[in-house]
């Protein structure tokens, strides 16, 4: 009984000295305690919804939602990537990132050359347009871009290239309200992704960097410029072996 009785006057002691330390602890301490934990959380929550996306295609994203409720709907239909032309796979990367094969997540070329041009085009991965569009937010925020550099690298991890580029294929905006190849070959040409020509697939991804100024069926003569040197390309990354990650 006398042991007993000690323990529970001991017990309540404790629990004060604990409380104590606590408030003891320095403010800036606790603040940097409560920031790494919140970014911990963050970081093992992206991890796993990253997982989940490996094998379950993304339902919508943020700014495919905003779209749909500024314009009271938008078009898009998921399709594989083996049901889509393999040379619009090419032409899509030949006009946003030509080294997608070669690179983890980052084109460091790339982002040298346009920070001696002083512009950030042609700068932007296929794995960082992707991560944008599914997880993230459109905008020049460094913030977004912070965001973007932090979850480039464990979707390069979870995803192999195949993924990556079935993804962004399928969410990419190619005209007002229109998301994803299958959309857009039906949109423009009355085709499905899987039917699409060289010439087709290469104005589709001509329109890419601003989708909503640009028409992959009528193109101007700067568009069908563009188109013919996205053609050249698509065929130089299949002979040079730069397509191989993504081609079956």
């Amino acid at each position: 009984m006398a042991k007993r009785a000690a323990k529970s006057t001991k017990s309540p002691r404790t629990k004060k000295a604990a409380g104590k330390a606590v408030e003891r602890m320095p403010f800036g301490r606790r603040v940097r305690r409560i920031f790494w934990r919140s970014v911990l959380a963050v970081a093992v929550f992206m991890v796993a919804v990253v997982l989940l996306f490996r094998v379950i295609n993304p339902p919508t994203t943020y700014y495919m939602w905003s779209e749909s409720r500024r314009l009271g709907g938008v078009d898009q239909e998921w399709v594989r990537l083996e049901d889509i032309a393999p040379v619009m796979a090419r032409a899509a990367v030949a006009a946003e990132d030509a080294n997608f094969c070669m690179h983890w997540g980052f084109d460091v070329a790339a982002i040298r050359l346009a920070i001696a041009q002083g512009s950030n085009r042609g700068a932007s991965t296929i794995d960082q347009q992707t991560v944008k569009n599914v997880f993230l937010w459109h905008g020049r925020t460094y913030i977004r871009k912070a965001f973007e550099a932090g979850i480039t690298p464990i979707v390069e991890i979870i995803w192999d290239k195949r993924r990556i580029l079935e993804v962004y294929l399928n969410v990419a905006e190619f005209d007002e309200g229109v998301f994803g190849v299958e959309a857009a070959a039906r949109h423009y040409f009355g085709v499905s992704a899987g039917a699409l020509s060289a010439r087709q697939a290469s104005q589709l991804a001509a329109v890419l960097p601003s989708p909503k100024t640009r028409s992959a069926s009528r193109p101007t003569a700067f568009l069908g410029k563009r188109a013919a040197q996205i053609r050249s390309g698509a065929a130089t990354i299949l002979a040079d072996g730069r397509a191989n990650c993504f081609q079956s």
